[in-house]
């Protein structure tokens, strides 16, 4: 292995997740400053069951109409993002535990999410091109954070069987996106899953202090704004 490509594995891809750590610190700092509002009056339901709902939504597909009318929408989310893991797992694995990559089956089974994720990519490319609806709401940074997202799914293909004595482009390749992403990421459109969580929870406390929850389950207590619903029509 040549010396350029130890230091592109590892100290250009430390010192790269060092600066995004950092401006990730700094962000979460800022969002702390902010002050969660306040519900006001008597809570009808359950502050914290509300933020635990909110933030669940994301692997309960059934609670949005859009995605109960298209189920393959949601499909496409869970693939895509599992390559996302599974990528970014090569970017450790190739460089600190290398011998897992000589287990033929574990190669093809990455290769394999990785490569469909890439497909899910070009699919949602491809749809955000021809819809004019996304079209009118889409910036340069949507377009490139997809088509940066497809380069990066490609190139992890190719790099995870880390055959680094035929050829180390494919391993220079992936871990020069690798270094990019974790410059670029912090300040594009993919950053957002850093605020996700904090947006989720104060929107759930909100709803759920209001009770504005779906009706509880067998063995539970309905809400109060449930039962008042409930005494209406009785």
């Amino acid at each position: 292995m040549s010396p350029f490509l130890k230091i592109v594995e590892n100290e250009v891809q430390l010192v790269c997740l060092a600066f995004m750590a950092v401006v990730y610190a700094v962000r979460i700092v800022w969002i702390f400053h902010f002050r969660s509002s306040r519900e006001r009056g008597l809570a009808e339901g359950s502050s914290v069951r509300g933020a635990g709902y909110a933030l669940a939504g994301v692997a309960m597909p059934g609670v949005m109409e859009s995605l109960r009318r298209k189920p393959l929408f949601y499909v496409q989310f869970v693939i895509f993002h599992i390559g996302v893991a599974a990528a970014i797992s090569a970017t450790f694995i190739i460089p600190y535990a290398p011998r897992l990559f000589e287990i033929r089956p574990v190669v093809l089974a990455f290769q394999a999410v990785i490569g469909a994720a890439a497909v899910v990519g070009v699919l949602r490319l491809i749809r955000r091109l021809r819809d004019p609806r996304l079209r009118a709401v889409s910036k340069p940074d949507d377009y490139a954070a997809i088509i940066l997202m497809i380069l990066f799914f490609a190139a992890g293909v190719l790099a995870v069987p880390n055959r680094w004595q035929q050829s180390e482009a494919p391993l220079i390749a992936f871990f020069a996106l690798t270094a990019f992403f974790l410059v670029y990421v912090p300040f594009s459109k993919i950053g957002h899953y850093l605020y996700y969580p904090f947006i989720r929870c104060d929107l759930g406390r909100s709803l759920g202090h209001r009770g504005v929850l779906p009706p509880a389950r067998r063995g539970h207590p309905p809400a109060a704004s449930d039962r008042r619903a409930a005494g209406r029509t009785s």
